[in-house]
Formats: structure tokens, sequence, C-alpha cells
């Protein structure tokens, strides 16, 4: 199919809605009330997986935090919302997912609450925990009610708003943080969500409509359950705590209550966590396999794997997402860090993404309308790739801030581009009774995407370190043990010790070296953020491969290109 051939606007079959139960006439009336509404109980729970990054630093400091505790921070709300969401589509379908979404938005508000009283890095993530949990409950359901409520040409519209949304609060919640930070304390990243949540809850009430399936399988998929959530938790788990327990050799002791992995054991917990992780999610397979050969509930249908968009589109979901979260959690560290800039300083930077993702993701519609929706998805993440290729070419110590928030725009029109037009078109096969496990599945697969990110990018940022910052201290000829110790504090500390020494001066306890350690700690620092990048970069390809794959698909399927 040649560019200049007519394609139909939208990702969502437009023929596919003869078939489908008919929306309730006050719900019909209420549809783009109730899409507000939906969208801002979804920019709620986008922006807090993105307001941490930039005031990560400040809560380093504040709390006392290591660079594990950091990943954790960020990714505890991922491993969460990627554990259960399947769950949560499956009982939102049963239950009714107005209901699940109240719940959820109530346990959001519970958990932002905890967050901002923390006065630990344990109660902060048992706050982000909570917070994910209610995430999972607001997530899908508002996905499947946006596919349950609108039809044909209004649902294509609605679903480029809810995939906007999307990317333009994934963008937006840097400044955000950035600017609560600076101008309050970073407890009111999380205090901001209370008025937000309470206005979503009352929109609720008044316009969004109870949808759920009338006919249901019996039972519930309690093994599927978990083996998910054992699984997806135990692979970020490894991935984050490496550096802390060892890749294969134990260096540290694990306490998990009355439990001690000792540091003399014959190995590591990392990659027994790996493997029984990796094992885990297999049986999870092989029980929703033997769920629909019962005819009983399960917690997704892997039948719906065969549909080619659904396949490719879910697989470029989670690598893309890797990708963009291992960016949102490394780039602000090395903006506060290594360039010195204030909290609102970084987040005024990231605002760069916000910039090119509103603009792209508002035209994309109009772009998918002329070229197809899965041509824009290409379109998106090639953007991406050349955005973050860019940004690792030139973050040195000595970059401009402007440089910097130039190349970003660039990453965000193509953050737009993707994220407006992914989700409708790995949905686009997707019979509408399944929605809500379809849009939990896509969810799923970003969620993972989200959490893996934090865990992979962080783990490379963290390695990195143990060369570049050794390799940066040479010319200054200091003692073995000096140069481990500030490897170690540097990455330990997620960077902050740079800060410090900075702010420090040479009142610290290097004296008038301290000026020269800094500036070799910011090109260490400097050298490992552009290798973490690179590592990001990689998956951003493969997200770009896969979304070749839909775009394939498309074009085997006329209606869907």
């Amino acid at each position: 199919m040649t560019s200049d051939t007519p394609r139909t606007p939208a990702p969502e079959p437009p023929d596919n809605t003869a078939g489908e139960p008919d929306v309730d006439s006050k719900a019909h009336a209420n549809r783009w009330r109730s899409l507000i509404v939906l969208a801002l109980a979804l920019s709620l729970v986008v922006i807090d997986g993105t307001i941490v990054a930039v005031a990560i630093p400040d809560i380093v400091q504040d709390l006392g935090m290591d660079l594990s505790d950091a990943q954790w921070v960020s990714a505890s709300y991922a491993v969460v919302l990627a554990a259960f969401l399947l769950t949560a589509g499956s009982l939102g379908d049963r239950l009714g997912r107005r209901r699940i979404l109240t719940v959820g938005v109530i346990l959001f508000l519970i958990g932002s609450l905890i967050a901002a009283s923390a006065d630990s890095a344990g109660s902060l993530i048992v706050g982000r925990l909570v917070q994910g949990l209610g995430a999972t409950a607001i997530l899908p359901g508002t996905l499947s009610t946006v596919n349950a409520t609108f039809r044909g040409k209004d649902r294509a519209a609605a679903f480029g708003i809810w995939g906007a949304v999307i990317s333009g609060a994934a963008a937006l919640g840097p400044l955000a943080g950035g600017w609560l930070t600076t101008s309050f304390t970073w407890p009111w990243i999380f205090l901001v969500n209370l008025p937000v949540a309470a206005i979503v809850l009352i929109g609720v009430f008044l316009w969004v409509p109870e949808t759920k399936i009338s006919t249901l399988k019996p039972g519930f998929d309690i093994a599927g359950l978990v083996t998910s959530a054992l699984g997806f938790g135990l692979i970020v788990f490894a991935l984050i705590e490496g550096q802390t327990f060892g890749w294969w050799n134990a260096t540290a002791d694990l306490d998990i209550g009355p439990w001690t992995w000792p540091q003399t054991a014959p190995i590591s917990i990392v990659p027994v966590a790996l493997v029984v992780g990796f094992l885990l999610l297999a049986l999870f397979v092989a029980n929703e396999k033997r769920q629909a050969r019962r005819s009983r509930l399960a917690l997704l249908d892997l039948t719906l794997f065969r549909l080619p968009t659904f396949r490719w589109g879910n697989l470029t979901a989670m690598t893309v997402a890797v990708g963009e979260f291992g960016i949102i959690f490394v780039l602000p560290l090395f903006l506060v860090n290594v360039l010195a800039l204030s909290t609102m300083g970084a987040g005024y930077v990231l605002a760069a993404m916000a910039l090119g993702a509103f603009v792209s993701g508002a035209s994309a519609r109009h772009v998918a309308a002329k070229f197809g929706a899965p041509q824009v998805v290409v379109l998106g993440l090639s953007l991406e790739v050349i955005g973050v290729l860019l940004v690792a070419w030139i973050a040195t110590a000595g970059v401009s801030p402007w440089a910097l928030g130039a190349v970003l725009v660039v990453y965000g029109a193509g953050l737009g581009f993707a994220s407006a037009q992914l989700t409708g078109t790995t949905l686009s096969q997707v019979p509408p009774e399944q929605s809500g496990e379809g849009s939990a599945a896509q969810s799923t697969a970003r969620q993972v995407g989200s959490a893996l990110g934090t865990a992979v990018v962080g783990a490379a940022l963290a390695a990195a370190l143990a060369t570049t910052v050794p390799q940066s201290l040479e010319p200054l000829a200091l003692p073995d043990p000096e140069v481990q110790q500030l490897t170690d504090a540097t990455a330990d500390s997620a960077g902050s010790i740079i800060s410090q020494g900075r702010d420090l001066g040479t009142d610290s306890p290097l004296g008038e070296a301290t000026p020269d350690v800094v500036e070799s700690l910011e090109d260490g620092f400097a050298d490992a953020t552009r290798a973490s990048l690179l590592v990001a970069a990689v998956f951003l390809s493969i997200g770009l491969g896969g979304s070749l794959m839909v775009r394939r698909a498309a074009r085997q399927n006329p209606e869907l290109a």
C-alpha cells in the first residue's frame, strides 16, 4: 500500500461496531464529559509515574537513600502495576469498571498520604506500593470504559485523546515535580494528588457509566494472580539489587524478616531470583492455557496474542517503556548532580519533552488520517531513537541545558506520535467484549516495561559508574582506597555526593582537592549517563522493530492500515 493510498483515520476498525452491545442513551449523552473525567484519572496515574523522577535527588539527600532505594521508589509503583493490572482488569469486567475505578482512586489517595508523610526510604516505598495498587484499579478501567462507551469515529477520537494524555502527562510529570519541589517541598508531589482525586471521584459519580461483561466464565484465577505477581516482582528485584547483593557471587547479607541469605552463600540471591521469576512466568502462561481449556476465567486470554497487531503492539509497548522510563530515571540525576541545575531547572529541561509530546500528540490523529496510525507509530519511535542517541552524544559535563532541551523536543515529539496511536492500534482487533482483558494486557506490557526500565537502565548506570568514575579520577593520582571509596559513594548516593562536594567546597574532608575531585566525578557520572542512555536506545530500537511488524500486520488488513 503506497503512502498516497487513502486510509481510515482511526486506529480502531470502524465496521466492527455492529455486533457490539448498545450504549445506554444517558451514557452516550455524557460520553465526552465521561472522557474528560477518565482522562483526568489517567493523568493522575501517569503523572505519578514520572513526577517523582525529578524530585529523586532531593529525596535522596533528605531521607539518606542510596541508588538502590532511589530505584525502588521509582520501580515499586510500576512493579505493583505490572503485577496486578490483569487482575484489576478482570475484576472490572466482573464487578463493574466504575466501581473498581472508584476503589482505585480511594486507594491512590491513601497511598499519596503515606508517601507524603514518609520519613524513611521504607515508608516512602510503602506509600508508592499503595499508590501502585490504586493505580492498577484506575488504569484498565479508563481504557476499557472508553472502548465500551464510544463507537465508530468517536471511538477513534477518544483513543487519540487517551494516547495523547499518556504521552503528555508522562512528559509533564517532571516539570510538575520540579515546580512543587522547588516552590514547596518534595512531599507536595504526592499531596497535589488529593484535590485532583477528589474532582475525579465527583466526576465519576456524575458522568462515568457503569460497564461490565454480562456473561463471564466461572471461577477466579488465583494461580494466575500469584504466579504473575511473584514472577514480575522477583525479576525486577533481581535487576535492581544486583549491584547490592552481587550478580553471581554474594556480596552482602539479605535479611527478610527472620530469614537471611548470607554473604557466605555459594551464590547470590540475584540469579536465583531471576531464574525463579522466569519459571513463575512460565507457570503463569501454562496456567492461563489450562484455564482456557477448562473454560474457566483466566487473567489473560492468550488467544488474543494470535491477533498480529495485539501481539506486536504489546511487544512494542513493553520495550519502548523500558527505554522511556529508563531515560526519565537517569536524566534528572544527571541534570542536578552534573550540570548543577536546581530541581526546577531540571524540570524546565525535561519539560522540553512535554512541549514536543503535546504538539505531536495533538496532531497525531491528523497525520494518521493521511498516512495511517501504524505509520505514525513508526515515525514516532524513529524520532525517539534519534532523540535519545543525540542526547547520549551531547550529554557531557559541559553541555548547555538549552542544547539538551532542544534535543529533548525531538525525543518528546516522537513520544507524542507513538503514544497517541500505539494504544488504539494495539487494541484494534480486540473484540469489545474482551476490552477489559485487552486493555489490561496492554497496560501491563507498558508497566512491565517501565519497571524494567528503571531497573535495567539504573543497573546500567551503576555498572558504568564502577568503570567511568575511576577513569575520571586517574589524573588526580589519588590512592586506590580513596578512589574506590569515591566510586562507591557516587553510586550509593545516586550521584548526590557530587552536589554535596560542590556545596561544601574546600570545607569538605578532601580539602583543597575538592573542586578537582568534583569535576572528575562530574565527568565520570556524565560518561556513565551516556552509557545508560545507549542501553535505553537499544530497547527503543527493538520497539521500533516491533512497530514495523505492527505496520506490516496492518497493511495485510486494509481496515487497520
